[in-house]
């Protein structure tokens, strides 16, 4: 088990692998209040589109275990969750698309802004991240970080720099203020709690360190930011929600010596570091190692999450 600020040994005993989960849960059974009607009545700009969707092989939510408040069976809570496409803002300059997961009969009333890594807000792992998320009770926003142009596996690696630099750092910063202030002014405006956390992997892992260091209202309660790329650890200090660093010591692309000064500059920061994972072993693991320690790494964010958001 992991230990935030430990150095953690591969598990023994791996889980079962998170691919042969299948996708993730959604339901076909109604809302006990529909989405629409909240985000139809909200006063921002959002067009939605229901798809509620069975996926082939129902995956193992109780293997991660609902929250112990929950009074919900946690395989029947992970069936309740419903998938939305919603766009967020007014014109197409300014509007955002994003995928909205919503926890129904175990609904804590808070939300997540899961940030994306390079393959976009409509990736197989990361939506099988976030509905995993979702059926612990949270609604879970991910936006398209990329308007509709994230990275391709396909594409040659020469030209990956130029496809980095198409994403104006000032355009999707404020495609995640559009996206936060959403969630705080229309979609929890009627929750009793009206908490915000944000989760963030690789790209958006960097992002969530930027976005956490402009949060002068404090409006986000907590962080977890995985394995984040080109994070700037001169910005720690300014960031006022506590935050999870998850990360393995063979990963290049986010160097443990920025996480350890993250870690020492932000307030109530913690970190775990993985011995011998990589870079995106949490949400897409490789090997039976992978999968223990990204068992191990979503237990520690759901407890983090839980302390933050709900306690």
């Amino acid at each position: 088990m992991a230990a935030p600020g430990a150095v953690c040994p591969s598990l023994a005993q791996a889980s079962p692998r998170w691919r042969e989960r299948g996708a993730a849960c959604c339901s076909l059974a109604p809302a006990m209040t529909p989405p629409s009607a909240r985000l139809s009545s909200s006063r921002s700009c959002c067009r939605v589109t229901h798809h509620p969707r069975r996926l082939p092989t129902k995956p193992r939510c109780s293997q991660a275990n609902v929250a112990s408040s929950s009074t919900v069976d946690d395989d029947e809570a992970c069936e309740l969750v419903r998938g939305t496409d919603v766009v967020i803002g007014q014109g197409d300059d300014d509007s955002v698309r994003a995928y909205l997961l919503e926890a129904v009969k175990n609904n804590n009333g808070t939300c997540v802004l899961l940030l994306s890594d390079i393959f976009g807000f409509e990736d197989s792992a990361t939506r099988d991240f976030a509905y995993r998320i979702a059926c612990h009770g949270y609604n879970v926003l991910v936006p398209d970080l990329f308007r509709g142009n994230p990275w391709k596996k396909s594409l040659p690696m020469e030209d990956f720099q130029a496809w980095l630099g198409d994403q104006a750092p000032e355009r999707v910063a404020g495609d995640i203020e559009t996206c936060r202030k959403w969630l705080v002014d229309d979609f929890l405006e009627a929750a009793a709690s009206k908490k915000l956390g944000v989760v963030g992997f690789c790209y958006g892992g960097g992002r969530l360190v930027e976005t956490l260091a402009r949060d002068a209202d404090s409006c986000f309660c907590a962080g977890v930011c995985f394995y984040g790329s080109r994070m700037d650890a001169a910005l720690g200090s300014q960031i006022a929600a506590p935050v999870l660093f998850v990360c393995g010591d063979g990963d290049p692309l986010c160097p443990v010596e920025t996480v350890r000064e993250l870690e020492k500059q932000a307030s109530g920061a913690k970190a775990a570091v993985y011995a011998g994972r990589g870079h995106g072993f949490a949400h897409r693991p490789e090997s039976l190692e992978d999968d223990g320690d990204a068992e191990d790494a979503f237990a520690l964010m759901k407890s983090w999450l839980h302390d933050h958001l709900l306690s």
